[in-house]
């Protein structure tokens, strides 16, 4: 019987939503202070365990309270979720925070930095396209 490779994709996918869901509802831990956005979820194969992606908005102290936070609700988070999907053990769950939102950032911001390379008029374009130095051999 051939297993289905997608399955811990499908089901993560469906722990995203519902963990989006109960932080969106409110949480009432008093430590989840930023905006919090589930960006990814990654499941083991088996499927008994899930590594929640978080990003949060708020200063570098907000960041590490929310996660705090989040950290001691992850228990009683994993029967809402287990209950929820129907799933027969429910998933271990491991906040984990996702900075790719601020490195993209990051990159863009450099790349904005970068000088722009000079733009040649239609006479250069065509002088560059058409000819070759003198006495180079480019092997034709």
């Amino acid at each position: 019987m051939a297993r289905d490779t997608r399955r811990p994709d499908r089901v993560g996918e469906a722990v995203r939503e519902e963990i989006a869901a109960f932080l969106a509802g409110g949480v009432k831990d008093p430590r989840v202070v930023g905006l919090v956005t589930v960006t990814a979820v990654e499941m083991s194969r088996d499927l008994a365990q899930a590594n929640v992606f978080v990003s949060i908005y708020g200063s570098d102290e907000d960041r590490a309270t929310t996660m705090e936070g989040l950290e001691s609700v992850a228990t009683g988070l994993r029967g809402r979720v287990g209950r929820a999907l129907r799933l027969r053990i429910a998933p271990h769950i491991t906040f984990r925070q996702d900075d790719s939102i601020a490195r993209a950032s990051r990159i863009e911001t450099l790349l904005a930095g970068l000088k722009p390379a000079p733009v040649l008029d239609a006479a250069d374009q065509k002088d560059q396209k058409g000819s070759t130095p003198e006495g180079s051999d480019d092997g034709r």
